[in-house]
């Protein structure tokens, strides 16, 4: 149990029922009870873990004494009450730890210190690719091929499940881990050792915010962080500023959750919210249903924002007895929320740092693409919308404006990396694209194909339709919903055009339960929407190929065709790489664009076809009202349902009980495997840590300009062939067609450093306009460009440290372990830049390489560097004596003998950072403090 000093006496007991727990009182500190939900949640955080070092009284004076108006400067230690993971991100976690024991092992402790000290559960759901699809065995002939895939991964993590305490993994096919967090894993209020406290989490994907719906605070970090957290450690971050969103009113019929939130989605982007908090608040809070909730809470990495969440009320509750909570868990979120001044009050409105207002009964059917979540469209233009956009694709036009922002957020595992492609096109490259009779480009394609007859393909074409993500399929409203149209669509004769790719993918097997016993299966089958897996798929550019005679037409004619679907991202090149224009919208729009089969659609004049009678038929003839989804809502979907399913979630099916696991507390790696492989953080580790010492004679390996974010840095995306990363997987007999992505490789450490710096769209400033993993090799005769990882290595053979130099906001974007891990690897020892972002400075940090910043004012340009110097960097041996310098010399020398010198800004901010680089990063600090413990 943790044992705070209790500067305040907070320390309490809560009776509930027959239960008696321990809590720490808010209101023992003045000031707290003023603070929005969010803060609240950070300050019980503060007083229960407060130990006089790393988490003072002062920090929790500073939360109570919280200034709305205020810039963030105030850093505090958050400990999150449990950690969850994917299996993507989640995968280097686990072989870390495995390392860590044999590390352990070799020092002379015992090997079974090393567990997580705060749960961890992990939700395999990345990896289930639609290769099949529009059939009756589409699920299983999936999960089939994704355990051939990724056999290695899964035995290994099966006996991560056996190994280690508190560590738990539900198996693939069980669901998408947002929803699983949702529907099961999270208790809202938390019991552990007898304390009750706020659940809180950070999970290993940006979209753990899902469960800001439920009143749980969490937000996705990298896999550095996550680790820390499970080892006890906690997450450095900056008290907030928080953003008020009032909601007023009540949705009108014909809109759905989806519609709320890409106008929410559009309004914050617009207002700006990045690293603040959104809380809701106002009356209207109780009109919005805990699935619409999860649905805002999930898109919070689109508009930017650390958290998007609700408070916990009556929903609340309603919604933890619906998926099946005890009683007694429903007594006590009531309890300690009431105890806490956490439930929600719609008559009190606290002291927010910013303000927006959003009447529901505004909110108009929408839909966001062809290429960002924030580009909202109104149904009703749609179709002019895309006439316009596709002008951009099939001709010379302009881009549409890309931000730092949006780079930022172009986070996801594995196709995150946009497949190449250009999206615009000199005239002179498209004489069959003439426009039509409307002006609009047309070049259409007659296609052949046995199996779905002969059809015409022409720019917009919908080839891909999936339901599927988190995002809406946690939502029984837009499910039902998209099954009630699909009866309606079957029953007016209506039938979805032959070159569409359907999927279905839901995120939990509650939503197979409910569909079958409202009786709704066999007409989304009639339409081609089979159960394809559960699990992540279109959403992250696991759709699978397009049929072969499509995927031909397309890329013959150079066809801008487009996807549908009802996920959150819909960034170039990541749903397929055969399609240029992705567009967002509800279940029911997915299935209303399979009928129509393109988006030169508009769904107030277009017909969708014609009944059995040769009569029109229109979308809103076939769009269910709203009484009838809430009708099958409340006759389809019970409590038993969710008992039913989660019951044995952990178990998994046949495949996965019939796994061939190694057993024992230490993991017997297999030398021959290009999926998991020991990590080399503790080779020859000591006890006590060796000095740090400056950097002599280091070599630049890349020069890079400014908003390189993790994505640039990260390995991410498809495997390209004649890359270090497919040299790599060749040397070990792989087949092209297996190489599987990046991000499906992460838990081996020689695949990832290869893929690190590696974005096609890297441009490293030491090479005149070339882009992608190269750089120049001063080893060599010359300097000729070489890959970035084959330079490093001859760097290394011949005892060459390295430095990266970049400009401002370095390693923007989502937090990605490997941004930080592949830079250590590469012998990376300084990362010198104008600014950097926070966590990804931190992440350095924690894998031993040091953060400095120029001169204010300065930058590589200014001070006349072009990467071919030599670098010295002293002052940093002060760290040995116990305290960080504020400044370290920089010596740049170049060829002809001159010089260029300048203090540089050392970015260890706080005492525990100092601690983390002395040990060579935070994994060794933690293992040298649990030998020693």
């Amino acid at each position: 149990m943790t044992t705070s000093i209790d500067s305040f006496g907070a320390k309490g007991t809560l009776e509930v029922g027959d239960n008696s727990y321990e809590i720490f009182r808010l209101s023992a500190v003045p000031g707290t009870e003023k603070l929005p939900y969010a803060l609240k949640v950070l300050a019980e955080n503060l007083l229960r873990t407060e130990d006089g070092a790393n988490i003072t009284a002062d920090h929790i004076r500073a939360i109570a004494n919280w200034d709305p108006s205020a810039d963030p400067s105030v850093e505090i230690q958050f400990t999150p009450a449990r950690v969850i993971m994917q299996d993507f991100t989640g995968v280097p976690c686990v072989v870390d730890l495995a390392t860590m024991r044999e590390a352990v092992t070799t020092l002379g402790g015992d090997p079974n210190k090393v567990n997580p000290l705060s749960p961890a559960d992990m939700v395999i759901d990345h990896s289930v690719i639609l290769d099949v699809f529009g059939r009756a065995d589409a699920l299983e002939r999936n999960v089939d091929l994704e355990y051939q895939r990724n056999g290695e991964r899964y035995q290994f993590l099966r006996w991560g499940q056996g190994a280690f305490d508190d560590f738990k993994v539900v198996p693939p096919g069980m669901g998408i881990v947002h929803q699983v967090n949702i529907e099961y894993l999270a208790p809202t209020v938390m019991t552990r050792n007898g304390q009750a406290y706020p659940d809180t989490c950070v999970g290993t994907d940006s979209h753990t915010t899902m469960v800001n719906g439920l009143g749980v605070l969490g937000w996705g970090v990298g896999g550095i962080e996550a680790e820390a957290a499970m080892l006890g450690q906690p997450v450095s971050m900056l008290i907030p500023r928080v953003v008020g969103f009032k909601l007023t009113g009540e949705i009108k019929p014909g809109v759905t959750a989806t519609d709320v939130v890409l106008t929410v989605t559009d309004m914050l982007r617009k207002h700006g919210v990045v690293g603040k908090f959104v809380e809701f608040y106002g009356k209207g809070v109780a009109e919005v249903p805990l699935a619409n909730r999860a649905t805002l809470g999930n898109m919070s990495p689109e508009f930017g924002s650390t958290a998007a969440i609700f408070p916990i009320d009556g929903e609340t509750i309603n919604y933890l007895r619906l998926t099946g909570r005890s009683d007694e868990q429903l007594a006590l979120v009531e309890a300690y929320a009431k105890e806490q001044g956490m439930w929600h009050d719609a008559d009190r409105e606290p002291a927010y740092s910013e303000y927006l207002e959003l009447d529901l009964g505004t909110v108009v059917p929408s839909i966001a693409g062809p290429k960002r979540p924030q580009d909202r469209i109104l149904l009703s233009d749609s179709k002019d919308a895309f006439r316009r956009d596709i002008i951009t694709y099939v001709t010379n036009g302009a881009e549409a404006a890309h931000s730092a922002l949006d780079e930022a957020v172009e986070e996801s595992f594995p196709a995150s990396d946009p497949v190449e492609h250009s999206t615009a096109h000199d005239d002179a490259d498209i004489p069959s694209a003439a426009n039509g009779t409307d002006g609009r480009p047309s070049n259409p394609v007659q296609v052949r194909s046995e199996e779905r007859g002969d059809f015409v393909l022409d720019h917009g074409a919908v080839v891909v339709a999936g339901i599927t993500s988190c995002t809406n399929t946690s939502n029984p409203s837009v499910m039902l919903g998209a099954a009630l149209l699909a009866r309606n669509a079957v029953e007016k004769g209506l039938a979805t055009k032959p070159w569409v790719k359907t999927n279905m993918a839901p995120g939990s097997q509650v939503v197979s339960d409910y569909y079958e016993k409202a009786g709704l299966w066999p007409y989304l089958e009639k339409l081609g929407f089979y159960l394809g897996g559960y699990g992540c798929t279109t959403c992250i550019g696991n759709t699978g190929p397009l049929p072969e005679e499509i995927s031909k037409a397309v890329n013959d004619n150079d066809l801008s065709v487009t996807a549908v679907l009802s996920g959150n991202r819909n960034f170039e090149g990541r749903i397929s790489p055969d399609v240029k224009m992705n567009y967002l919208a509800s279940p029911p729009l997915v299935i209303a664009y399979a009928l129509a089969g393109t988006m030169d659609f508009d769904f107030e004049n277009d017909a969708l076809g014609q009944d059995n009678d040769g009569n029109d038929v229109f979308l809103k003839d076939i769009w269910p009202s709203a009484q009838e989804i809430d009708d099958t809502i409340k006759s389809a979907i019970s409590e038993d349902m969710f008992r039913r399913s989660y019951a044995d979630v952990f178990k998994g099916d046949h495949r996965w009980q019939n796994l061939d696991t190694p057993e024992g507390d230490t993991f017997a790696w297999d030398e021959n495997s290009t999926y998991v492989r020991k990590a080399p953080y503790f080779d020859g580790m000591t006890m006590d840590p060796a000095p740090v010492t400056d950097v002599k004679g280091a070599r630049v390996l890349a020069l890079l300009g400014d908003s390189v974010t993790t994505d640039h840095i990260s390995p991410a995306g498809p495997i390209k062939p004649g890359t270090p990363a497919a040299q790599y997987l060749d040397s070990h007999g792989v087949e092209r067609k297996d190489y599987n992505s990046l991000g499906s490789r992460r838990g081996n450490h020689e695949v990832m450093i290869r893929g690190t710096f590696a974005n096609i769209r890297l441009q490293n400033q030491l090479l005149d306009g070339v882009s992608g993993g190269y750089t120049r090799d001063f080893t060599q005769e010359g300097a000729p460009q070489a890959f970035i990882y084959d330079a490093s290595q001859n760097y290394q053979k011949a005892g060459v440290p390295l430095v990266v130099l970049g400009g401002k906001e370095y390693g923007s974007g989502s937090s990605r372990d490997w941004a930080a891990k592949g830079t250590r690897l590469l012998g990376v020892k300084a990362v010198i830049t104008e600014s950097f972002e926070r966590i990804h400075r931190s992440n350095l940090i924690g894998m031993g390489v040091i953060p400095l910043q120029f001169p204010a004012g300065e930058s590589a340009a200014s001070l006349g560097l072009d990467g071919t110097e030599v670098f010295d960097i002293e002052g940093i041996e002060k760290l040995n004596e116990g305290t960080t310098p504020s400044t370290v010399r920089v010596t740049a020398t170049k060829a002809d003998g001159s010089k260029v010198e300048f203090d540089a800004v050392v970015r260890i901010d706080t005492p525990g950072e100092a601690d983390y680089y002395r040990n060579g990063g935070i994994l060794q600090y933690v293992l040298r403090n649990m030998i020693r413990g």
